[in-house]
């Protein structure tokens, strides 16, 4: 199945040789953020948000398979990854208002948004913060606590070696209340897979205090094996945006 999927990425890459990525920078909320653009000019927005570390180069399947769909594909570098320079200190909701404000800038009138882990986070805090701004949202492994798993003394562990102070603002955030999410009424798809490091209970309880949002639950999938280099999530993806008229 993994070398169907490599396969699938490469034929996919051939079809979007007419949506190159555009890079551009953007000055918003006192960060200058680099970002990059796929899809035709006049297609309906999706906003793509990375995980902890990543780029706009993490979710770039799902990017060119939403831009093949006739989306226009906006992906930036959260503040202090990617093409970004590196800060000193880190927080979830600098992050969640830097999106907010890159897409008040760009002028992008409700956009489709999706954030996969960190990404998916700042998606659930922009709209709890700014109410109305999102289209159909899609997150995918994201958590509401640091202790959201199993596993969590294993990756706190890993943390700690890692020692950086992105990887430490995930030792104490996120703490969002489950209940502060019932203002979110955009429509909502969560998902995640059964061998995440997300639990299943932790994402089930995300998306219970979502006003009518799905769940998806991905059997045998890591917290990344069905997002990078897989074309499972971002055809989900299309369906919900189908399905939402978007």
């Amino acid at each position: 199945m993994r070398i169907l999927s490599y396969f699938y990425y490469a034929f996919l890459a051939l079809t979007c040789l007419n949506y190159r990525e555009e890079g551009a920078w953007i000055d918003v909320n006192g960060q200058h953020l680099y970002f990059v653009m796929r899809g035709p000019e006049d297609g309906k927005p999706v906003v793509i948000v990375h995980g902890n570390g990543g780029s706009h180069k993490s979710l770039r399947t799902q990017a060119m398979q939403l831009a093949k769909a006739g989306y226009r594909v906006y992906s930036p570098d959260s503040r202090g990854q990617g093409a970004n320079p590196v800060l000193d200190e880190y927080h979830y909701a600098d992050m969640a208002e830097d999106t907010y404000c890159f897409i008040k800038a760009l002028g992008l009138n409700h956009p489709a948004f999706y954030g996969w882990s960190d990404g998916g986070i700042i998606g659930l805090m922009l709209e709890m913060a700014h109410p109305g701004t999102l289209g159909p949202m899609t997150v995918c492994g994201a958590n509401l606590t640091p202790d959201c798993g199993e596993d969590f003394e294993s990756f706190k562990e890993w943390i700690l070696e890692q020692g950086t102070p992105l990887a430490l603002m995930m030792l104490s955030e996120p703490d969002i209340k489950p209940e502060s999410l019932r203002v979110i009424k955009c429509p909502t798809l969560v998902t995640v897979g059964s061998k995440d490091l997300i639990s299943v209970e932790h994402t089930r309880l995300i998306s219970d205090n979502i006003p009518g949002a799905e769940l998806e639950i991905f059997e045998g999938e890591t917290h990344s094996s069905y997002i990078k280099r897989s074309p499972k999530l971002g055809r989900r993806m299309l369906d919900f945006l189908r399905k939402n008229n978007y």
